[in-house]
């Protein structure tokens, strides 16, 4: 590995992925801009990271950036060139617990669904940790339910 990332970032005018990399040979900080072509706001931004990683102009200076994040930086290309600002951008890629994901698309919900993943797989206990515990009694305080109407008027005595 002869480049070694320190900072990804995008460029909208024109669209491009900015890099701050090391040579490790040299122990020189340079920056690289790699215009993303053929990408607009109808682009697909999976496959347009997986060709940019792929590129083999570009390919041993994104070794060390992950897919995932060159997918992130594609969304935020294409969000500006649907008229989003940055800040939408980046508050779709964090987690909102009052959320409603019903209301949200099928691209935008494997992207939380992506997200929640990665957070359960962080905060996940295996049995090889230090901390794990087998047989975990959680006592959880009771709510009452709520009464229906529908419930009292049932003729079935269910």
């Amino acid at each position: 590995m002869r480049f070694k990332t320190k900072r990804c970032g995008v460029q909208f005018s024109p669209p491009s992925i900015v890099l701050v990399y090391e040579d490790m040979e040299t122990n020189n900080v340079r920056k690289r801009i790699i215009p993303v072509r053929n990408f607009s706001k109808y682009s697909d931004y999976i496959m347009a990271a997986e060709r940019l990683k792929n590129h083999p102009r570009h390919r041993d200076y994104l070794d060390t950036v992950s897919q995932s994040q060159l997918e992130r930086l594609h969304i935020i290309l294409r969000d500006h060139l649907q008229g989003f600002s940055l800040e939408h951008s980046l508050a779709s890629f964090s987690l909102d617990p009052n959320q409603d994901l019903n209301k949200l698309d099928d691209e935008e919900l494997c992207r939380k669904k992506g997200q929640m993943d990665k957070l359960f797989e962080k905060n996940r206990t295996r049995k090889d940790d230090p901390d794990f515990v087998y047989d975990v009694e959680v006592d959880f305080a009771k709510i009452s339910q709520e009464k229906c109407s529908w419930d009292e008027d049932s003729d079935d005595g269910f």
